[in-house]
């Protein structure tokens, strides 16, 4: 029993990360009805801006995760104007040929400029270990757990109490009656990318804490373990993918310490599969018939 429930605090830190990743994921296609898979990539950017800022200038862990959400806005906001707007009315297979093609530019310009060789991130928390009876928990984990419900928290308010986000919630009901209402489709478009794409750069800053290392590949797997959290959760609903990430965080922490570590990143598959079989629509969607 102390096994599992240390367990579960292992994968509650490792599944509020996925859980931030694929927000990003559920943001867009709420709105835009796009998986975009350069998402994975805009977290590792973010996790290299992080890691540029500490050891550059020598910040802190806050002044740090903001500087890696501002430029992976910045980025989101690139790729929305220059990749995916002049593709909007195109069809959906061009969009998603495009994103993966954003992806593989992203990855190989970070091979390109920052070589392949993973680098040791900054020690920006010093590792503490905590005895709570039998459990071990160590301020690593704490700080990732609390700031990943902080940044769900914000992004709860932005949603339901800007007028930002009710606009984004508008035009993920019906973008062309929100247009006719005099709501400005592409900027919600563009703070909807940047808004998820920061939320991105922070869970790249949070795993650089918690293992220590990064590299230009680190996007791929997160980034399609998140997008299986987002489809698990129900895509489009944020609430489902916070549920998804964290469901997906300790499948696979709990797959890991009693089967086998070599089943990790087959777990996600393997819940995609029976959660397609069984409802595709996710945990927290309803199964709605598409317009024609």
């Amino acid at each position: 029993m102390v096994e599992i429930i240390q367990q579960l605090i292992n994968g509650l830190s490792l599944g509020s990360i996925y859980a931030l990743i694929a927000l990003g994921y559920t943001m867009v296609y709420g709105v835009l009805k796009l998986i975009n898979f350069a998402h994975g990539d805009v977290y590792m950017v973010g996790a290299f801006a992080g890691f540029f800022a500490a050891t550059s200038f020598g910040w802190g862990f806050f002044p740090t995760l903001l500087f890696a959400m501002a430029v992976a806005a910045v980025l989101g906001l690139l790729i929305e104007r220059v990749a995916y707007r002049p593709l909007r009315n195109a069809s959906r297979i061009a969009a998603l040929i495009t994103a993966i093609g954003v992806s593989l530019f992203l990855e190989n310009l970070g091979i390109l400029i920052l070589h392949p060789d993973p680098r040791a991130f900054p020690d920006l928390i010093g590792l503490r270990t905590f005895e709570i009876g039998p459990l071990l928990i160590n301020n690593r984990q704490l700080v990732i757990i609390g700031t990943s419900v902080l940044l769900m928290l914000l992004l709860h308010y932005i949603v339901t109490r800007t007028k930002m986000g009710k606009a984004m919630r508008a035009v993920a009901e019906d973008g062309e009656t929100s247009r006719l209402m005099g709501i400005n489709i592409d900027r919600t478009i563009a703070f909807t990318f940047a808004l998820g794409s920061a939320l991105a750069a922070a869970a790249g800053v949070l795993v650089g804490i918690y293992y220590t290392r990064i590299d230009p590949l680190m996007g791929f797997m997160p980034g399609l373990k998140a997008f299986v959290a987002a489809v698990l959760g129900g895509i489009g609903l944020i609430p489902g993918a916070m549920l998804g990430g964290l469901v997906m965080g300790i499948a696979e922490v709990f797959v890991v310490a009693f089967i086998s570590s070599s089943w990790k990143d087959g777990v996600a598959f393997a819940i995609l599969i029976l959660i397609l079989l069984l409802k595709p629509s996710g945990l927290l969607g309803r199964a709605a018939r598409e317009k024609a």
